[in-house]
């Protein structure tokens, strides 16, 4: 079982992007002394809900700082970048940290960044498939060229290549994050494994693993290759000596996070859009998750890969908004609950 961290560099009310931003920084630092397997960095826009605006440049930072530790994304938005522009940038990354790299990618939502970024509603809506297989082409081939609709152009050659990497696999590995069923399909027939958020159950999860089977057998992909794929599932994780003072942290932070942040979104076409609940949320997130002493915690986690045959996990460990009660939660997953789960 591999266990990281999941990191948005969440702006709570009161704080300041800096703050936010440092407390990301440390909490990547404090995984990789902690013996977490990996940090995972969400990308966002114009939000307090999450500071960082570009995972793979606040990746590159924290490769720099660690030594050990694999570093993601999760997810870089393909609608609102360029995927040549995105495919150097992990090539880079891949070749430098010795494969330590990660990226996982995503859709996003039809937000302003569609509009901001210029790929408008149709790249949202329409673009995400083509995107993706050229990011897959510039890290597999030594030569692109553009054929789609949204992106010709003549054929260049890939500098750096993946595959000059001195150490590890010959490309980064890559993740999609599915939320529905068309994207698990997707996410299959080119053997990716899935990045599945934290707002989904076991129930639900394990649902979109099997679908996920299913669509790789019927695009061809072999039994072995099926067996590998090692999905990633996110979640939020709080310990405290009893589960109550766990709950209890999370209950008195999150919500006024969630607030701000979710509420700050703003959609590209003024479609009306519902908002969770803060506080419901937060309460929901307590009960599918690890919350709670060390041992809950390692049962919550052995009881989900169970279910789902999911192994890694990318765990919310900012819930507090409180940077000295965040490092203790990274280390005391790391010394009391890691050792619990082999």
């Amino acid at each position: 079982m591999r266990v990281g961290s999941f990191v948005l560099a969440a702006q709570f009310p009161g704080q300041g992007q800096g703050e936010a931003l440092h407390r990301a920084v440390r909490t990547a630092e404090v995984a990789d002394e902690a013996g977490l397997d990996s940090v995972w960095i969400a990308e966002h826009h114009f939000v307090p809900y999450g500071t960082c605006p570009s995972a793979v440049t606040l990746a590159a930072l924290l490769l720099g700082r660690t030594r050990r530790i694999r570093v993601g994304t999760a997810v870089s938005v393909l609608p609102t970048a360029h995927p040549v522009a995105l495919g150097e940038q992990a090539a880079l990354l891949h070749v430098t940290s010795g494969g330590r790299f990660s990226l996982g990618v995503g859709r996003g939502g039809p937000w302003v960044d569609l509009e901001v970024f210029g790929g408008g509603l149709e790249a949202y809506e329409k673009g995400f498939p083509e995107s993706l297989d050229l990011l897959l082409r510039w890290l597999s081939e030594p030569r692109v060229g553009g054929t789609g609709e949204r992106f010709p152009f003549r054929e260049v050659p890939v500098v750096p290549r993946p595959d000059e990497a001195m150490t590890g696999p010959p490309r980064p590995e890559v993740l999609v994050a599915c939320t529905s069923p068309a994207s698990v399909r997707l996410a299959a027939e080119r053997g990716l494994p899935m990045l599945l958020g934290m707002h989904c159950g076991d129930e639900e999860k394990a649902e979109m693993v099997t679908l996920w089977r299913s669509a790789a057998r019927d695009a061809g992909l072999s039994p072995e290759e099926i067996s590998a794929a090692a999905h990633v599932s996110a979640g939020v994780v709080q310990i405290a000596d009893r589960r109550v003072e766990a709950e209890e942290a999370l209950s008195k932070a999150m919500p006024g996070w969630l607030r701000q942040g979710l509420a700050a979104h703003v959609t590209v076409d003024g479609r009306v859009r519902g908002m969770r609940d803060p506080f419901a949320y937060t309460e929901l997130l307590c009960g599918l998750h690890p919350v709670g002493t060390p041992r809950q915690c390692a049962d919550s986690l052995a009881a989900t890969a169970e279910r789902t045959g999911i192994t890694r996990f990318a765990l919310l460990v900012e819930g507090t908004g409180d940077l000295a009660a965040t490092e203790e939660n990274v280390r005391r997953l790391g010394a009391e609950v890691l050792p619990q789960l082999g």
